[in-house]
Parts: structure tokens; C-alpha cells; sequence
């Protein structure tokens, strides 16, 4: 099972003390600072945590699976998450 954001921020609301909705507006400012530091090229890390960084992609040549012919991929930029030691801990744990 996966959990979702409502019931992420239900979590961290009970284990804080804080309304849902405060909860939810700090989330929101999470996510706001990992898109503009991450799109500027800069990486986020949390240590012990994650760490969050956009990653490049050169341009190459594939090929469509139906038809065989060759097409070119366009160079892009793709966003790479690293789990920290702290977090690697607690998941080999259980």
C-alpha cells in the first residue's frame, strides 16, 4: 500500500500538533523549494535524508519499436533521488 498526500499530511498533523491545513502549506512550500532550486540546476539534500538533483540527457538515437526506423531523441534533463544513510538504515531494519 501507498500512502497519499491527504494521509501524509494527516500523519504529520498528529505527530505535530498542527492543523492539517498548516501542514499542508508547509508541504506545499517543500515542494515549491525542491522545483525552483532542482529546475535552477541545484541539488537539495537532506543529509542522512535524500538528495534530489536534475541530471542530463544527451541527445542519441532510438529506434520506434513498430516500424524499425531510426529517430533522434532530443537532449533533456531528468531528476534524480538518492536515499540517505539514515534512510537506508531504517528500511533494511524491517
Amino acid at each position: 500500500m501507498a500512502m497519499n498526500r491527504s494521509e501524509l499530511v494527516a500523519a504529520v498533523a498528529a505527530k505535530t500538533e498542527n492543523s492539517q491545513v498548516a501542514v499542508n502549506g508547509v508541504l506545499d512550500a517543500v515542494f515549491d523549494v525542491f522545483v525552483e532550486q532542482i529546475s535552477q540546476g541545484e541539488k537539495v539534500s537532506i543529509p542522512g535524508w535524500l538528495a534530489v538533483e536534475r541530471t542530463d540527457r544527451a541527445a542519441r538515437t532510438g529506434r520506434n519499436p513498430q516500424t524499425g526506423e531510426a529517430i533522434e531523441i532530443p537532449a533533456g534533463h531528468s531528476v534524480k533521488l538518492t536515499a540517505g544513510s539514515k534512510l537506508k538504515a531504517a528500511v533494511a531494519k524491517k
